[in-house]
């Protein structure tokens, strides 16, 4: 495979195997202030929780929630091809490793990912011998891929993404880039655009970039729990109900401005608040209350709304499936505000008709394509967000319509994963 050494590459690595004490403790304070036992925190350092299993062992890696979570689908492909075959799925924050907890398959661990030191890699690789390493979206690490490849690992990068602001570092850095390209045996992109970068990127004889199936259309919602969703449904009886998921600062303003509006003629509505980072829980109940809105809270009791209530705050992991699947229409967080927009397959894969403002960078044209399929709809402000729910809770059966063709539009995504796994599979035995 090509690929090598740079100056550049050669001082990171001298930097960042000086930074290990620091960087040992900074990570394991971050993983302890999330939860995290302290014992685990020692797997970023490389020391494996857990024991090896037998056979073949493939290392697949995606940095947070979104990443790993999306790569399940693909993991699941794989062993349906290879059910032998065990995984060891890696990330590293401490809320990836709750998430991930309840949704591993048999055959499937998680470990926090080492640092991209020397010595953390040397323990982590020396434990685990993987087979096949694939990273997701855009975890490129230059010592971990030079470690793989010294030991002869076939690498890939899967549902590659890059931003403008990611492409034009990559450019700065244009013979280190190159080098990076050079170690991935199969580099499978979501986009054309990350395609065409690496592709101007990639040394001679490297892989060549292709756009495939995104891992996170395959990344279907669950199925809600069955108590849940019936104690739920019987808790809401017959009121309207709308969600908000994966919420930002400057973003529940908006919602609950739109929310005051429409209960003043629709005042059985209720709307399902979920802000993306439960842990600001307070923080929004305090601008549920600002804005005059009777709230309750899910909180670990589980508690139900009532019928006075007007908002209800999800402020759990874990439970998304469940609002994804009460809400019949969902407006997606993270698009009002310039943090790049959430991903939409997965309300979109319940059948939800998904709304969103305009600011959703981190998925390209894939918006654009959900609106043009019937699915999906932009607003612009909380008085377009407003009668846009309004106008979907007034005419279910264009709610419906809506919905049914934002699942539909997610499922058409899943076409080629098989044929993915089946060439990750492949990658085995032959070496980088």
């Amino acid at each position: 495979m090509a690929g090598g050494r740079t100056f550049l590459s050669r001082a990171y690595a001298v930097g960042m195997d000086l930074a290990l004490p620091l960087l040992r403790r900074r990570d394991a304070r971050r993983l302890r202030e999330g939860g995290v036992a302290p014992e685990r925190t020692r797997e970023r350092d490389g020391r494996a929780g857990v024991a090896r299993p037998a056979g073949t062992v493939v290392w697949v890696h995606g940095v947070s929630v979104g990443e790993a979570v999306s790569a399940l689908a693909l993991i699941a492909a794989m062993r349906a091809l290879r059910p032998e075959w065990q995984v060891v799925l890696t990330s590293v924050t401490a809320t990836s490793a709750e998430v991930l907890a309840p949704r591993l398959p048999p055959g499937v661990v998680h470990q926090f990912a080492p640092l991209d030191t020397g010595p953390a890699l040397r323990r982590f690789l020396d434990h685990w011998r993987p087979s096949l390493a694939i990273f997701v979206e855009s975890e490129l690490w230059p010592q971990t891929l030079e470690a793989l490849a010294g030991r002869g690992v076939p690498v890939a990068l899967v549902n590659a993404r890059l931003s403008e602001r990611s492409a034009r570092r990559w450019r700065r850095i244009g013979r280190t880039a190159r080098a990076i390209v050079g170690r991935f045996a199969l580099i499978h992109c979501q986009d054309a655009a990350t395609a065409a970068l690496l592709r101007d990127l990639a040394p001679p004889g490297a892989a060549v970039p292709e756009v495939g199936p995104n891992l996170k259309a395959a990344a279907r919602t669950e199925p809600p729990g069955a108590g849940a969703l019936a104690a739920m449904r019987a808790a809401l009886g017959d009121r309207g109900v709308w969600v908000a998921a994966s919420t930002h600062p400057g973003e529940e303003e908006a919602v609950l401005a739109a929310q005051a509006a429409l209960t003043g003629r629709h005042p059985e509505l209720l709307l399902i608040l979920v802000p993306r980072h439960p842990g600001r829980r307070d923080e929004v109940a305090g601008l549920i209350a600002r804005a005059g809105l009777r709230h309750a809270a899910r909180g670990e009791a589980r508690a139900l709304p009532d019928a006075r209530d007007q908002v209800y705050l999800a402020d759990t992991l874990g439970e998304m499936p469940l609002w994804y699947h009460l809400g019949g229409v969902v407006f997606l967080g993270g698009t009002l505000v310039p943090v790049g927009g959430h991903n939409p397959f997965e309300p979109a894969s319940a059948g939800a008709a998904v709304l969103h403002g305009p600011l959703h960078a981190n998925f390209g044209g894939v918006f654009a394509a959900l609106d043009a399929a019937g699915g999906g709809e932009t607003v612009a402000d909380a008085a377009g967000l407003a009668a846009a729910v309004e106008r979907l809770i007034a005419d279910p059966e264009r709610a419906a319509r809506m919905g049914g063709a934002a699942r539909a539009f997610a499922a058409a995504q899943t076409a080629s994963l098989d044929d993915l796994a089946g060439r990750l599979v492949a990658l085995v035995g032959r070496g980088p």
